[in-house]
């Protein structure tokens, strides 16, 4: 079964992996990603750093799958709006996306300008971002619109970082979905 683990769990409900997770997304939110060990992640998690191989070969596989995590329920989110018109689909995938953007429990999208995320290992969420910025596209009904969206969505994550006083999730996410229906629609 392996050590005991060496103090409370962060997490009580979750499994190690999770709580390995959580540890890494707050360390590499608040202290950064180079700045972070899998030594400390271990540490704060209070397991062996071992064990924590055990769940993941690299600090890059961790980082990876909590990149993912920030996109695909957005993504999902895109491929189920079917039958909703584009306007309406834009709104509910910028709502969507604000949410999951704001309410995570760490800022893990101020790590999407690493330079690293241009390696092999980010390669997928690489790609599943690719897939949900041609979302925002396909709804805007063209590249530059569809762009401006993604980023006007994606700002949120500086707003959280840098602003202490943050809107309510509810009020800023009805003000990026009002925006980003005036950024598509013609004058």
């Amino acid at each position: 079964m392996g050590r005991p683990r060496s103090g409370a769990r962060r997490l009580p409900a979750a499994t190690a992996r999770e709580e390995i997770l959580d540890a890494a997304a707050e360390l590499f939110a608040q202290r950064g990603y180079a700045a972070t060990s899998t030594r400390l992640i271990a540490e704060r998690v209070g397991i062996r750093q071992a064990s924590l191989y055990y769940h993941f070969k690299t600090k890059e596989q961790i980082l990876a799958e909590l990149l993912e995590a920030t996109v695909r329920p957005s993504l999902a989110h895109a491929e189920s709006l079917g039958e909703l018109s584009a306007a309406d689909a834009l709104q509910s995938l910028v709502r969507f996306d604000v949410e999951v953007l704001l309410t995570a429990r760490w800022n893990i999208g101020i790590l999407y300008a690493l330079p690293e995320i241009a390696t092999e290992p980010f390669a997928r969420f690489r790609r599943e971002r690719d897939e949900l910025r041609a979302a925002y596209r396909r709804l805007s009904g063209a590249d530059v619109a569809g762009d401006l969206v993604f980023g006007l969505v994606e700002s949120v994550i500086g707003m959280r970082r840098d602003l202490p006083d943050l809107p309510p999730v509810a009020a800023l996410r009805e003000t990026v979905a009002a925006a980003a229906l005036r950024i598509v629609t013609p004058i």
